[in-house]
């Protein structure tokens, strides 16, 4: 887990604070072995095996209180510096992880879902932090306390030591074997709660299509399911986890009433004039030293259960790490080129030169051929049946996908050769699906620029045409949309991202079925309001109606995938089958 190079970095931008915290703790750890000598020795003063007197107890009492004050001490700087720097790994990693899914491509989402991402973000990153934390805390601990106790055991008897120390050993070696199947159950937890993360979130995203069609009880169904999926696996975890939890315990007790036992009994024939030899060696114990001892070996008590944490904080944490890693160096597919062009001044002139494209995992060509050039300023509209193709040609200028060079040019300059930023910086765009913040209305719209004052996002709802719906809500434009906008209605959403589109002032705009939504009247003071501020500004609109794009410029109509013409509406009347029938078909419309 030490070696990804995805953590090692922030233990190296961290060392400072980790290295204090991790004195600290041997500090703390070299103090408590005082006490266990301390009540040995008050043991052989009350025992009368030492020449002491109440003035020597009265020391060792106030040398206890020393001690308690350091461990006390201690204790704050250790988990204060380690515990403060596990925190900040985390959200070192979280920021990294959410850079990171602002760079990949649309690709990636469409092969992993939400849900799981979520996970990675979440419980992920805790198990992580736990085991940098606490995790830390617990490996100074097993390590420097265990041999520090061990050592001081030594001094006492040796003897008594290894009978101690053996079952120690069985049990760490035991605790590797446990550690890769801990680590293969915990992998498949966290893969049953992606899954239920994943349908959960897919539910709450449409909670009113469920509503509507009365499926509560078939998706609670559903539901139930996945969450007795997600149970026996955290069971199964569970189990393995409580079982080791159990053994070591279990060995702790057994460790201490053989050191009771035994070790009384040698004091016992110590005591009566007769002690024991064992292995050649003559065991001298008295009751200050089994009390001395006991006491280390009461404090090996919690390297043991530190050890049996270690084991599942680490199985979970380096299988964490490993799902987050993976997250962080999947490939980047849209980057920019060593030598990427930026775009000062664009002024909006588009061409596409036999344009084809296929979505990820796709065989068939959702764009076949696709040959036309949009003049600056020019306002083109675009047109076709459902599934033709107008959403996938728009995206393709926003570079969402990686596209075969010299295709699509802005300016004359392929856009496969533009940094990405001036690219996207220079084109204005309101996405089919109306997309808006749970925030205020007014920064929804001054999304592109937080600075702009009110008057000016005022005058981009002006712009839309949803100024006087805004200021009609109780607290206008401060009023909260609610997660996705669903406080609002269809068309005021589509109107408020028209509006944010419009602010940013961009040389090009893209409109994807932007006033679908909208009564006819609104559509018409849109139109005009497009048709008088952008003005020598190039707007390409997609529309499902003619009458829509009936005035601009020119109109492109595509036909599954397929250009089918390209040219002024007037003219598309003589020349495509498509665009006459859709203009026949909306003519009839109206007069029924």
């Amino acid at each position: 887990m030490f070696k990804d190079p995805n953590i090692l970095k922030y233990y190296r931008k961290f060392a400072l604070v980790l290295t204090i915290g991790i004195i600290a703790d041997i500090l703390v750890d070299y103090a408590q072995l005082y006490i266990p000598q301390f009540l040995g020795n008050v043991v052989e003063i009350v025992g009368g095996n030492a020449d002491a007197g109440f003035n020597d107890i009265k020391n060792i009492v106030y040398s206890i209180i020393v001690v308690a004050f350091v461990l006390f001490v201690g204790r704050m700087i250790l988990r204060f510096s380690i515990l403060y720097a596990s925190g900040h790994i985390e959200a070192s990693l979280r920021h990294d992880m959410f850079n990171k899914a602002e760079r990949l491509s649309q690709r990636y989402y469409h092969q992993n879902k939400v849900g799981n991402i979520m996970s990675w973000f979440s419980s992920d990153l805790e198990a992580i932090e736990e085991f940098t934390g606490w995790g830390t805390i617990m490996i100074v601990d097993a390590l420097f306390l265990s041999v520090m106790a061990i050592i001081r055991m030594l001094s006492i008897d040796y003897v008594l030591t290894i009978i101690a120390t053996i079952p120690m050993l069985v049990l760490i070696i035991w605790g590797f074997l446990v550690e890769k199947n801990m680590g293969d159950k915990w992998e498949a937890r966290q893969k049953q709660f992606d899954k239920l993360y994943d349908f959960t979130q897919e539910n709450f995203t449409g909670i009113r299509v469920i509503k509507a069609f009365v499926k509560e009880i078939q998706e609670m169904k559903a539901f139930a399911k996945v969450a007795k999926e997600n149970a026996e696996k955290n069971l199964d975890f569970a189990k393995t986890w409580i079982s080791f939890d159990v053994s070591i315990e279990l060995i702790i007790g057994i460790i201490m009433s053989a050191i009771m036992g035994i070790g009384a009994y040698f004091v016992y024939c110590f005591v009566s004039g007769n002690p024991c030899v064992l292995f050649g060696h003559l065991i001298s114990l008295t009751a200050g030293k089994l009390t001395s001892f006991v006491g280390y070996t009461d404090l090996l008590i919690w390297p043991l259960i530190a050890m049996g944490q270690i084991v599942q904080m680490y199985s979970r944490a380096s299988t964490s790490l490993k799902r987050v890693s993976r997250f962080l160096n999947e490939d980047e597919e849209i980057h920019d080129s060593e030598d990427a062009v930026v775009l000062d001044e664009v002024k909006g002139n588009i061409r596409f030169n036999d344009f084809s494209f296929a979505y990820p995992d796709s065989k068939a060509h959702s764009l076949d051929n696709i040959s036309f050039e949009i003049k600056a300023g020019e306002m083109v509209g675009v047109v076709g049946k459902i599934g033709s193709g107008k959403t996938t040609l728009v995206n393709s200028l926003l570079r969402l996908y990686n596209i075969d060079k010299d295709r699509i040019f802005i300016d004359d300059v392929d856009i496969m050769d533009m940094s990405i930023t001036s690219l996207r910086d220079n084109i204005a765009y309101v996405p089919q699906d109306n997309f808006l913040f749970s925030d205020n209305i007014r920064n929804n719209i001054a999304f592109a620029n937080s600075k702009l004052d009110l008057k000016e996002v005022r005058e981009a709802a002006k712009f839309a045409d949803v100024d006087d719906n805004i200021i009609g809500f109780t607290d206008g434009y401060e009023t909260v949309t609610g997660e996705r906008g669903v406080t609002l209605s269809g068309g005021q959403k589509q109107r408020i991202s028209i509006a944010r589109a419009y602010i940013k002032d961009a040389p090009i705009m893209i409109m994807d079925d932007a006033v679908s939504a909208v009564d006819v009247k609104t559509e018409e003071t849109i139109l005009a309001n497009i048709n008088e501020k952008r003005k020598g500004k190039t707007t390409i609109i997609i529309a499902s109606r003619v009458s829509t794009v009936a005035h601009l410029d020119k109109i492109i109509v595509l036909n599954n995938g397929r250009l089918e013409a390209f040219d002024t509406p007037e003219r598309l009347m003589e020349i495509s089958p498509t665009y006459k029938k859709m203009v026949y078909l909306q003519q009839l419309e109206a007069e029924l």
